[in-house]
């Protein structure tokens, strides 16, 4: 059974940053995609960043561009997320996912495109 556990939120104000993890088990990755997306109160789950495992090619939003990295550790099955400056508009639930198999571009940020999901963990930006 595929298993992706997300921790590192909080509280942090605006301007600063944090960094997200994503434990994932249950299966070889070396040939899915994982993404990032996010969701706030009454707005749909959002597109933030995906990465080829094997290839480690990454994908943007253009609205954390420049800001978020997305990365991950190959031998550990673990996926991260470095946000930076953010802002309060970056406020949501973010979740990991991963697809079973690669997903071809630009589908990556299409939530129907991975089949396991993690349950998500709070990121809040004050102002």
């Amino acid at each position: 059974q595929v298993r992706m556990v997300e921790s590192g939120g909080g509280l942090v104000q605006a301007g600063g940053s944090l960094r997200l993890s994503c434990a994932a088990s249950g299966r070889s990755f070396s040939g899915d995609t994982m993404g990032w997306f996010r969701q706030a109160p009454g707005k749909e789950r959002d597109f933030v960043a995906a990465i080829r495992w094997y290839s480690g090619d990454t994908f943007y939003s253009d609205s954390v561009k420049g800001r978020f990295t997305v990365s991950r550790d190959y031998d550990k099955n673990t996926l991260f997320l470095q946000m930076n400056m953010l802002i309060p508009e970056d406020t949501a639930v973010y979740y990991c996912a991963t697809s079973f198999g690669r997903i071809q571009s630009p589908l990556y940020a299409r939530t129907s495109e991975y089949d396991a999901w993690g349950r998500g963990t709070q990121v809040t930006v004050s102002s």
